[in-house]
């Protein structure tokens, strides 16, 4: 008996960074919670306490686009919310411009914003001559008093008193539309979208994990983590933002990054520290057996997801970065904990841990679960086909992956028009278009910040006027051109409504006419004047343009440091470029499916993207960063699980076996997790959020079932022995491996309650 009790204490021998943080929590573990509760107290303190800047209008955009921003922040003026009310008379015989009951209309509506004391600077179109060229439509224009940014929180009063107009003129449609009352309609029909999506999102994972493992504690543990990381790092965004600004959308990128790293790091843990107890372990010996594993492929993970997110701040664009940096934060903070708070939890809640077991939950007995060591049975099948002929599988998984990503090459990306955004459920979609079609360009004009030292002069009161002719003669535009003038600060602001309206690309051809012909002929000849051109139109433009020129240096980052990587942390050539491969071709899949979808249409009403006919200009170099960060995680554990089985004297085939089936209950609770809460965002109204969603989720599944499962036991099976590939002369090169040691001696079955056999973990 004596020497069974020695089989079961002996102490693993282990050593590396996850370990020595495992063992010191396991055997400090109240100091570890109590650290940790005061690490996630004091950064919420702080970031509290130092309030969040968040990224200001100029800082978005370099370029023109960001110096017309700046030219008006730094005169101290304020774009005020316009607003628009069109009037307009459907048909041949419909009443015209000049016509008494025309008229009476405008009346009406001048007078009925006016009386709301909401409003100021309200123009006739019979002085302004904003008259369409048909005489059938004609733009009533004001502008919301206050505050600009809170001005679609004031506009409902305005609204109701258009919408009376409208009731009352049944001849007529009329209908307001503006920065303002465009807000509103959208905060109204969507601002809940998103965050019920992030609220429901916890949920859903609870329940997974409480399918996965069948008791209450052991589900709660990986989202309580992932919940206090992403706390804490809510806090540091707020005192960070002092050097690199955050926004709200970075906000949300990091709760979704945050939850799903948070809980696949937790899950990776204590799938492993269960295992080692199940096969008889004492709960000690356990513990470091998974801080030693689970806990060293959550480190290699965790950098390189870090790595990843890093390459957003190449590309230039301050949201971008905001985004980068607040993932990067989350993902730091999220493997801190899980190698140090959790192992002291585990080590207090000891059997605790199986407490809250669920029914008829993960209570098969092993014959109804699989083979030994945790082993999934459905993974075991799947395998013994794809290493029997391995050459098959890779063919026909490649093949299938790289038909996926095919229509990928024809990809088009810009940013959505609102009709392609919104689609035409809402009224305000439809007042957009008919604007666009009677007004083109009116309803998102190009606007020119004209700064001069003295914009009084007469060169450049010349000039002014010059652009303005031009800007029509040259074709660019059909007018009005207004120009608005700020004697004291020496600013000037040229609306330019651009031919081609609506249209992305003929309005960009308006654009480039104004840029590249009118501009040098006016203003390019008056000395000490600045003529940056902004809008919709152009920063749509340069936007793209920003993110197709960021695409190399930020590709080449995140594959270069990866591959280096996984090259010091596995010491094998071989697995650090299969590893770069296999991302890559996750992620051209992932492409693949969005642009079938949403460009080519193909199921696209399964989604409810029916007409969208372009991808996001953002999303592809999103989707990028974050997937490759993300199926590292899974990569990482899978493959330092085969390597672990190699260095116990497996033979690499077996290895290969052995690390793949016994990684698949948890690589699929975490792969169904993710899925999961990408998918909630798949459901919202908003297409870039259904297109992130969908390309997320579809990701996902095809990493952790055809990479994970087919192509990654395919190639390492073909290439045996050379898995292990390290070139002599790369032998200068820092050794990261850290191999965890341990005793491996089989240890005896724990006794069963009621004299059934150990219970498994897995799904």
């Amino acid at each position: 008996m004596g020497r069974v009790d020695a089989a079961r204490t002996r102490e693993p021998r282990v050593r590396g960074i996850a370990a020595r943080a495992g063992g010191w929590s396991a055997r400090h573990r109240w100091a570890a919670v109590a650290v940790w509760v005061l690490f996630v107290v004091l950064a919420m303190g702080l970031g509290s306490a130092a309030g969040r800047v968040d990224v200001k209008e100029s800082d978005q955009m370099s370029g023109e686009v960001g110096r017309a921003v700046q030219i008006i922040e730094d005169a101290g003026l304020k774009d005020p919310a316009g607003e628009t009310v069109l009037i307009h008379s459907e048909g041949e015989d419909g009443a015209v411009a000049g016509s008494p009951e025309f008229r009476a209309a405008v009346k009406d509506v001048i007078g009925a914003v006016q009386a709301t004391g909401e409003v100021t600077a309200v123009t006739s179109p019979y002085t302004t001559e904003s008259i369409s060229a048909d005489g059938h439509s004609a733009l009533v224009q004001f502008e919301m008093r206050g505050d600009p940014e809170t001005a679609s929180e004031r506009v409902a009063p305005v609204l109701d008193a258009v919408a009376e107009v409208d009731g009352a003129h049944k001849e007529l449609l009329i209908e307001e539309i503006g920065g303002a009352s465009m807000g509103k309609t959208f905060d109204d029909a969507f601002g809940s979208d998103f965050q019920r999506a992030e609220f429901s999102a916890v949920p859903v994972a609870l329940g997974i994990l409480l399918i996965a493992f069948g008791a209450l504690v052991a589900a709660l543990l990986p989202v309580a983590l992932a919940l206090t990381a992403i706390i804490a790092t809510m806090g540091l965004m707020g005192v960070v933002s002092h050097l690199q600004p955050m926004s709200d959308t970075a906000n949300s990128v990091m709760l979704l990054v945050g939850l799903a790293v948070g809980v696949d790091y937790c899950l990776f843990y204590l799938r492993r520290e269960r295992e080692e107890r199940a096969k008889g372990r004492d709960p000690r010996t356990a513990l470091m057996i998974a801080a030693a594993t689970s806990g060293r492929a959550i480190v290699v993970s965790g950098v390189t997801v870090c790595v990843a997110m890093a390459g957003m701040l190449f590309t230039g664009i301050a949201e971008f970065e905001a985004m980068g940096l607040a993932s990067l934060m989350v993902v730091a903070v999220a493997m801190v904990g899980s190698v140090t708070v959790l192992p002291a939890l585990l080590s207090l809640l000891g059997e605790r841990v199986e407490k809250g077991r669920v029914p008829f939950l993960n209570r098969r007995k092993r014959s109804e679960r699989g083979g030994a060591d945790g082993e999934s049975r459905i993974w075991r099948a799947v395998l013994t086909a794809v290493l029997r002929r391995p050459w098959t599988a890779l063919v026909v998984a490649a093949g299938a992956l790289a038909a996926i990503a095919l229509p990928a090459l024809g990809m088009h990306t810009q940013n959505l028009t609102l009709d392609q955004e919104f689609g035409d459920s809402l009224p305000i979609v439809r007042t957009y278009d008919r604007l666009n079609e009677a007004f083109p360009g009116g309803a998102d004009p190009a606007q020119v910040v004209v700064k001069a030292d003295d914009i009084g002069a007469a060169p450049v009161r010349r000039a002014l006027e010059e652009f303005r002719r031009q800007a029509v003669s040259s074709g660019a535009s059909k007018g009005p051109v207004d120009i608005v003038t700020h004697d004291a600060e020496n600013v000037a602001v040229i609306d330019v409504p651009l031919v081609g309206g609506s249209d992305q690309e003929k309005a960009e051809k308006s654009l480039d006419l104004l840029r590249d012909t009118v501009r040098p002929a006016t203003f390019g000849k008056v000395a000490g004047v600045e003529a940056p051109i902004t809008g919709q139109v152009a920063g749509s433009k340069d936007f793209n343009d920003q993110i197709v020129g960021s695409v190399v240096p930020v590709f080449a980052f995140v594959v270069v440091f990866a591959f280096l990587l996984m090259l010091l942390c596995f010491r094998s050539l071989t697995v650090a470029v299969t590893s770069i491969v296999l991302n890559l071709l996750s992620v051209g899949a992932a492409y693949g499916i969005l642009t079938a979808v949403f460009q080519h249409g193909w199921g696209a009403s399964l989604v409810g993207a029916e007409g969208v006919g372009a991808i996001i200009s953002w999303l592809p170099l999103f989707l990028f960063v974050i997937l490759f960060g993300l199926s590292m995680d899974y990569h990482v554990f899978v493959v330092s699980r085969i390597r672990e089985a190699r260095l116990q004297g497996r033979t690499t085939r077996d290895a290969i076996a052995h690390g793949v089936v016994t990684t698949a209950g948890v690589v699929t609770s975490a792969a169904v997790i993710m899925v999961a809460v990408f998918a909630i965002f798949g459901t919202l109204s908003m297409q870039s959020m259904k297109q992130m969603g969908v390309g997320l989720a579809a990701a996902v599944l095809i990493d952790a079932t055809i990479i994970r499962g087919v192509l990654l036991p395919a190639v390492m099976a073909l290439l045996g022995e050379r898995n292990w590939y390290f070139p002599k002369w790369l032998g200068w090169l820092p050794d990261m491996t850290h191999d965890e040691s341990y005793d491996d001696e089989p240890a005896l079955p724990a006794p069963a309650r009621g004299g059934e056999e150990p219970e498994r973990v897995g799904v």
